[in-house]
């Protein structure tokens, strides 16, 4: 009997998800393992930014890579098969651009980073350069410099705030994995005594740009993602609807680990399109 129940408790509870999801007028949506995996879509993601668009839906494209610029992205995206205008796409890179400006208006950076980075910063109207700068900001690149390192950790002793785009320790090539943002920022505060602020997910903060950027409130926006610790955490706190999809990083042995759960877990974004 007790079993009987607890099944329509699970029922009732995965209506009432589905319901709020009715109810949600503008997306967010991670990229890699939800909308592309390798290189290519992921069955159903041209369907759903399709309806998206045809339905003049909100949406945005976020990614924790800092490499790219938008446009570059878009022109990536379009190769696996799907149509995201560069307007769509928010990048760590962006979120960081955006948290400078608002902390320190026309202020200076040693950047360590690629095109989208840089360009992102510089478009802040952030002056870049390696005397005396406000900050010094981490992001992804695929070649990182000892003497850039050497001179970030040497202007962090010497006063300048650190603060990093992504946390990712890894990140993936042909030839297996490499050092990303948050090995060489663990080196970085090994050597300086100092951590530093992380802009892009987990943080809460890069969806809440997100959201200004679309100009719509967290009560009525869901967040889509294949990572607990990053995308679904951050959507919970940042008072989203999350959906975490089984198409990428995520299985459910790795969802039992955790203390919180998304509202729906999905197979796949598929799922998510009207038949």
């Amino acid at each position: 009997m007790s079993s009987s129940k607890e099944s329509g408790k699970k029922t009732a509870k995965a209506e009432d998800n589905t319901a709020t999801r009715r109810n949600i007028k503008s997306w967010l949506t991670d990229m890699d393992g939800v909308l592309v995996q390798e290189g290519k879509a992921i069955p159903g993601a041209s369907d759903l930014i399709n309806q998206w668009r045809e339905r003049d839906i909100p949406f945005l494209v976020l990614t924790n890579n800092s490499i790219y610029t938008p446009r570059d992205l878009s022109a990536r995206l379009e190769h696996s098969g799907l149509i995201v205008p560069e307007e769509k796409i928010w990048t760590s890179a962006l979120a960081t651009a955006v948290f400078l400006r608002d902390q320190a208006p026309g202020g200076s950076a040693f950047v360590i980073g690629e095109a989208g980075l840089t360009t992102a910063i510089h478009e802040a109207g952030f002056i870049m350069t390696d005397t005396q700068p406000d900050y010094v900001v981490l992001g992804e690149t695929r070649s990182y410099s000892f003497e850039a390192i050497t001179k970030a950790i040497r202007l962090i002793n010497e006063g300048a705030r650190f603060i990093c785009t992504n946390p990712d320790a890894t990140g993936p090539s042909a030839e297996g994995v490499l050092p990303a943002t948050g090995s060489v920022a663990a080196l970085i505060t090994e050597a300086t005594g100092r951590k530093p602020y992380i802009v892009g997910k987990p943080n809460p903060m890069m969806f809440r740009s997100a959201l200004n950027k679309l100009g719509v409130h967290s009560d009525d926006t869901g967040m889509i993602g294949d990572r607990m610790d990053t995308d679904i955490v951050a959507g919970i706190e940042a008072g989203m609807h999350t959906v975490l999809v089984l198409s990428g990083i995520a299985d459910k042995a790795e969802i039992d680990r955790y203390p919180f759960r998304p509202k729906e877990i999905l197979a796949s974004v598929a799922d998510l399109v009207d038949k």
